[in-house]
């Protein structure tokens, strides 16, 4: 699939690091490094606009060895970049940790995963077929 992109960071545009790599990483695009402290968030530029095709979406997903080692995460997990969205994307960045935390320029602060979607039409209907699992949710099919 080809994504027009439009870089204006510093850096070069997302690459998969490796053949069988689901996501790219994104960098911060910041001129000075911002200190999150603990319990607080920040909106992070990349420097990067997309147009993505009809159909598709961008997720952008926390990197787990930021969420492992400091508590950084994304806040809104996962963010959303919508085919018809022109505009910079930005990463709310948050801090999770009892430790402040700086994010410094072209840190890889998250990864961005290109999916396809369907668009759904609603059925009204007056009950559901009856299912194993039935109504149950939240640990309803953990150890029995």
């Amino acid at each position: 699939m080809k994504i027009q992109i439009l870089n204006k960071s510093r850096y070069p545009s997302p690459a998969y690091a490796t053949e069988m790599s689901a996501g790219m990483d994104l960098k911060a695009d910041i001129s000075e490094p911002v200190v999150l402290a603990p319990l607080c968030r920040a909106m992070i530029p990349t420097g990067l606009s997309i147009a993505l095709p009809k159909g598709t979406e961008a997720q952008i997903r926390p990197r787990s060895g930021l969420a492992a080692k400091h508590g950084i995460t994304v806040l809104n997990t996962p963010g959303t970049i919508d085919a018809d969205y022109r505009g910079e994307i930005k990463v709310i960045l948050v801090n999770l940790s009892d430790t402040a935390f700086t994010v410094n320029p072209g840190e890889r602060i998250a990864q961005m995963v290109v999916a396809r979607y369907e668009h759904v039409e609603w059925e009204e209907t007056e009950s559901l077929d009856e299912t194993e699992r039935g109504a149950g949710g939240f640990g309803s099919t953990g150890v029995k």
